[in-house]
């Protein structure tokens, strides 16, 4: 009676851990669904028709693995596009954090520095589109 006890703990270890750490392998991941008794339809029913199923015997007792496609994560989102303006001349009187300061105003969430083009130096703003 011992030995059995043993045994079954052991299996309720596995398949505690094999239900609980999901393992992926590439695209595919593997969840332990307990017992072989109707391994397929339970793999089918949980993780949908394109799911495969097999008993491993490799612990003495048949355990049902399920492998499945591992949903992707969710791409991070795209970075804001930025659009170009302008909010004049730079010059003596009006300088870098003149620009910046006249870009803001001009454009919701906008910087601005001074950017020589030949002899003029205008003030080119970056805003969120």
């Amino acid at each position: 009676m011992e030995t059995v006890t043993s045994l079954v703990f052991i299996v309720n270890l596995l398949i505690i851990f094999t239900s609980v750490v999901n393992q992926a392998r590439g695209d595919t991941c593997i969840d332990g669904l307990g017992y072989c008794n109707n391994c397929d339809e339970r793999c089918k029913a949980k993780h949908g028709p394109s799911s495969e199923s097999s008993c491993d015997r490799s612990v003495g007792v048949p355990l049902c693995q399920c492998y499945y496609e591992c949903e992707s994560p969710p791409s991070p989102p795209a970075p804001p596009k930025k659009c170009d303006g302008g909010a004049g001349i730079c010059s003596q009187r009006c300088q870098g954090q003149c620009c910046d300061m006249n870009c803001a105003q001009k454009y919701i969430g906008g910087r601005g520095f001074c950017n020589t083009l030949g002899t003029f130096s205008v003030c080119q703003c970056e805003y969120p589109c």
